[in-house]
């Protein structure tokens, strides 16, 4: 048998070139037997359509056509972000150039968890993880922010409550607003953390004055964690009292900015994150509002020495001599030992389109919320939870039932017309459309509404004796 070519080496980009083409075709040929943002008939249909054009996973002998028969079945069966009535979730259509960064990664394949599998993406590493730190937290003689690169929020939270431990003694206690991701109880659990201390947040955001009650109520090392973009409806903490609080009860504070982090890039919406410069530590997350292919996380950190706890000692990796000797040391950068150079693609990104590209990408989505909230409160048959705070517009039908506005949803998805979250707020579920999109346009923001509405009257209808 004649050996499989290599995606990397001389004769690597020769090889990806015609594998290269031969993915676009069946990417192209998938959208079009989809026909729309989600695969029509729910999940059974669509697992014995996978079933049916993948075949035997592992034949005897291998399938020269396999690249093109599982990438189509796997692109008609995909929910499609970047159409502009896919709209559920903080799941964004990542940038061409993002992508094609990407691809450069997976073939070199570097290991960042020493540097000679990675010389280059170790620098680059440094380059951006500092740059990132310096968003956050500015710079200056007094300034020594630092950041790491993570798979995305879950795992900034859980290093988060992590470096709070070993900063605070080797215990403390989180304090979280109701409305937090619910990552940051896990973390709890998973570090073996006392039960977290939950403080009402009856706006979906949390209440500064119950925060500092419970503050003045608690004894021992206590983290604070805010949020900045909630994934329910897209809401900012209000991070300046949170933080003034902290501080003057000596409470360590951690921000969750995995959606929120991305306004950053945006000199018109920068201002909401007023306050996030006095967290100790801050969660970003860039395949969010940074249109990455996932994953791109990462861990802002005020103070860089704060990483020394993560330093670890294994030999054949980062021996001491080879250290002293100048080698970088990498294996503290992240709790995971083999890493992808994930920074390439956000490097790539960040030099592409520089702060006003993405500032303005931020600009239109928030923008497209906003129109799409305008559209809710028009429209007599529909009620506006709240007017837009980023890119998340809550809404359901008006004088419709819990169980209605959740059955729409689902025939919705299960016809594969539009792709629809849902949030609880206030004791009663909304329909949450979470626009990612840039290039989403006003009549595309109309047939949502209008799919919704109809989709409405024939469950209505249906349910009409």
């Amino acid at each position: 048998m004649r050996t499989p070519p290599l995606a990397s080496g001389s004769d690597g980009p020769h090889a990806l070139r015609a594998l290269v083409a031969i993915v676009l075709d069946a990417l192209q040929e998938g959208a079009r037997g989809r026909g729309g943002p989600l695969p029509a008939g729910g999940p059974d249909a669509v697992a014995a359509r996978v079933r049916e054009a993948v075949g035997e996973i592992l034949p005897e002998q291998g399938d020269p056509h396999a690249v093109h028969t599982l990438v189509r079945a796997f692109a008609e069966g995909a929910a499609d972000p970047a159409h502009p009535l896919c709209a559920a979730h903080l799941h964004c259509p990542p940038l061409a150039v993002a992508a094609a960064a990407d691809l450069a990664a997976s073939a070199l394949n570097p290991s960042l968890d020493s540097w000679d599998q990675a010389p280059a993406a170790s620098e680059l590493e440094a380059m951006v993880t500092r740059l990132a730190a310096e968003e956050v937290y500015g710079t200056g003689p007094a300034c020594d922010p630092d950041s790491l690169v993570t798979t995305g929020g879950t795992e900034s939270n859980q290093l988060a409550l992590l470096l709070a431990r070993e900063a605070r003694g080797g215990s403390v206690r989180l304090v979280t607003g109701a409305n937090a991701h619910h990552s940051l109880p896990r973390a709890a659990w998973l570090l073996g953390l006392p039960e977290p201390t939950v403080v009402p947040a009856p706006d979906g955001r949390l209440d500064p004055a119950a925060l500092a009650e419970t503050l003045t109520r608690l004894t021992g090392p206590v983290l604070v964690a805010a949020t900045a973009g909630t994934t329910d409806a897209g809401l900012i903490d209000p991070l300046p009292e949170i933080a003034a609080h902290c501080a003057a009860h000596g409470a360590r504070l951690h921000i969750d900015a995995a959606y929120g982090g991305g306004l950053l890039f945006s000199t018109r919406h920068r201002h909401l994150l007023d306050g996030l410069d006095a967290a100790d530590t801050v969660t970003l997350d860039l395949h969010k509002l940074g249109w990455q292919p996932v994953a791109a996380g990462l861990l802002a950190v005020r103070t860089a020495h704060d990483l020394t706890a993560l330093r670890h000692r294994a030999d054949y990796l980062n021996a001491v001599d080879d250290t002293d000797a100048g080698l970088p040391d990498l294996l503290g950068r992240s709790l995971r030992t083999t890493r992808r150079p994930d920074v390439l693609k956000l490097a790539v990104t960040l030099k592409t389109l520089g702060r006003a590209g993405l500032g303005t990408l931020v600009d239109q989505v928030c923008a497209h919320a906003r129109a799409f909230a305008a559209l809710v409160h028009d429209h007599p048959g529909f009620e506006l939870h709240a007017p837009p705070v980023i890119s998340t517009v809550l809404f359901r039908p008006a004088d419709t039932p819990d169980t209605t506005v959740a059955a729409v949803r689902r025939a919705l998805l299960t016809d594969g017309r539009a792709v629809l979250g849902r949030a609880r707020l206030g004791g009663r579920l909304w329909l949450k459309a979470t626009l990612l999109n840039p290039a989403t346009g006003p009549d595309d923001l109309a047939a949502l509404l209008h799919l919704v509405a109809e989709s409405r009257a024939t469950l209505v209808e249906g349910q009409t004796p």
